[in-house]
Formats: C-alpha cells, structure tokens, sequence
C-alpha cells in the first residue's frame, strides 16, 4: 500500500507541474492568447455535420503528444467538454480542464487513502474532486447563457429599430455587436464575421445557435430563416420576440416566487441529517462513532449518502418548472 500511495503521490505531482506548465503558458502570453481568441470567434461551430471538420480538428491541447492523444480517442464525451469550453469563451484548450481534472482526482485519492482504508471512499473522492474542473467550466458556460437571454430582448428592440430605419439586417447585427457588452456582443460580432467571410446567412444563425444553447435564441434563429424563405415584417417579428422574451421572464420570476417555499424545505431536509449528526456526535460520540469505524456504518452511509442524492434530485425536478 505504501508503494501505492508513492505512485500516486508521483503521478500527482507530475500532472500538476504539467498542469501548472499549460496555464502558464495560457496566461502569460497575450498574443499567443489574442490569435487564439480570434480564432475561436472566426471558427464555424457547425456540430453533427460531415462536410464541416474545422472545430473536431482544432488544438486541444498546447503540448504536441497530448494533443495528438485527445484527437486520436475521438470520444463523444470529449467533444462535449470542448463544446462546453468554447461555449464559457474560456481562453484555454480542453486539454488543460482534462488535465486539471486528473491532478484533482489524483489527489482526492491520495488524500483518502490518508484519511479511510475503505476503498469506495478513494474512488468516491477521487471522483468527485476530478469533476470539480468540469463543473466550473459548465457553471461558468451556463452564467454566459443567463447573461445572454438577459440582454436578448433589447437586442430584438434594436434590430427592429434599425429595420425599420432602412438599415439592412446586417447593419442591425454590426450595431448590436458594437453597442452591447459580451457574451450577446460578442456572439453576434462573431456571426456578423461569418456572414462576411462568406458563410450563408441560414449556418452562421444556426452556428450561433450551437454556441449558445437558449430557447430564445433558436426562436430568433429559425424566425429569421423562415423570414428569409417565406417573406413577412421582419421588425415586427423581432419586436414580438423581445415581448415574448420578456413576458417569459415575468412568468419565471412569478414561479421562482411560488416555488420559494419548495427550495427552502429541500435546502432543509438536506442540511437536516449532517445537523442531527452532528448534536448526536456532541451529545454522545460513542452512539454514532460506530458508523465511521464499523464496516456496516460504512455500508449505511453510502447507501443514506445514495438515497439523499436520489432525494435532492427529485426535489429538484418537482420545483424546476419549464417555461
């Protein structure tokens, strides 16, 4: 077991000097950072078609072997991380959050292995550190989002005002690219360099469509291309989108106020057994001590521990209401 752990240890802290090599390199070198960027922006995000390979074949990873390794695997989960990466406008390749997700979970096993000798609990927390780069890219992907459908309605309004003022609709997009801050700004700027790079007007929507992953957005990407195929008042169908947008945000504040009292006792009844275990550890160690030494207690954890992540997800379901 000892030579175990030293393998570990070893293993974590080559991935972290690696690591840290990757992200210096990221942050350190603002042109490398400025051509990477611009790149990004001119690439077509055209998923799930054959013909188009620009964004499958694109760096993954700065260094050499690593990047030819993540390209040659070709897995799904893969590409789906690197979409999410493109989708936060991280400045880094998936390389470096596959990377940091080794070293975390080198190192949540390590440290298990120091703190238990029940070997699910390694596994448990290794896992669970491993993931924590992942989940920091999809928080930071789906605050991009919210930010984005927050300033979509008045980017309808100016649209419509620039149709209606006898500009053309890529006039309106170059406006809206200028005048609103990032993400919508930039993601329109990003469809406007499509457009004039040649790309048809109907696969740079449904690329900007695919960057950004909003109900929304897809309805103002497929009225547009039905606008252009069938005809009809397109700045009266931009106004009537950003009064949709907006009443769909008043409806979800009113259910977000109805449901305050379901969140409040799910937060409750979750916080609810780690409190109790806690005054009965206070009150009287030896009554609960047996559940963090005996094989059985273990066993019982898990399958509580199993039973709450079942619970909070139900929970979650019954107060998530779409809209």
């Amino acid at each position: 077991m000892e030579l175990l752990l030293v393998v570990f240890i070893f293993i974590a802290v080559v991935l972290l000097i690696e690591g840290s090599f990757l992200l210096s390199r990221s942050w350190w070198n603002p042109e490398t950072r400025r051509v990477k960027t611009q790149l990004r922006q001119l690439s077509a995000e055209a998923y799930g078609q054959g013909d188009v390979d620009l964004v499958r074949r694109r760096l993954m990873s700065e260094v050499p072997w690593f990047n030819r390794f993540l390209l040659g695997l070709r897995l799904p989960v893969i590409d789906r991380i690197d979409r999410m990466v493109i989708q936060a406008n991280l400045n880094y390749p998936v390389g470096v959050v596959l990377m940091a997700s080794a070293v975390f979970a080198v190192v949540g096993f390590a440290a298990a292995f120091y703190l238990t000798r029940w070997f699910p609990v390694w596994l448990a927390m290794g896992a669970l550190l491993g993931i924590l780069p992942i989940l920091y890219v999809y928080i930071k992907k789906q605050k991009r989002i919210n930010r984005f459908e927050e300033q979509l309605p008045e980017a309808m309004d100016m649209l419509a005002r620039s149709l209606k003022a006898g500009h053309a609709f890529t006039g309106g997009l170059q406006m809206v690219g200028q005048e609103f801050p990032d993400p919508l700004g930039t993601e329109f700027s990003k469809t406007l360099d499509e457009i004039n790079f040649g790309v048809a007007y109907e696969d740079a929507l449904r690329n900007l469509s695919s960057r950004i992953e909003s109900d929304d957005l897809k309805l103002f990407v497929i009225s547009i291309i039905i606008q252009r195929t069938s005809g009809g008042n397109l700045a009266e169908i931009l106004e009537n989108i950003g009064r949709l947008i907006r009443e769909r945000f008043k409806l979800k504040g009113n259910i977000r106020t109805l449901t305050a009292e379901g969140r409040v006792s799910a937060y409750i009844l979750l916080a609810l057994p780690f409190f109790l275990a806690y005054v009965l550890y206070l009150l009287n160690p030896a009554y609960i001590r047996p559940l963090f030494t005996d094989p059985i207690g273990h066993f019982m954890l898990a399958g509580a521990g199993v039973m709450m992540i079942i619970g909070a997800f139900v929970m979650k379901r019954m107060v998530d209401i779409k809209v």
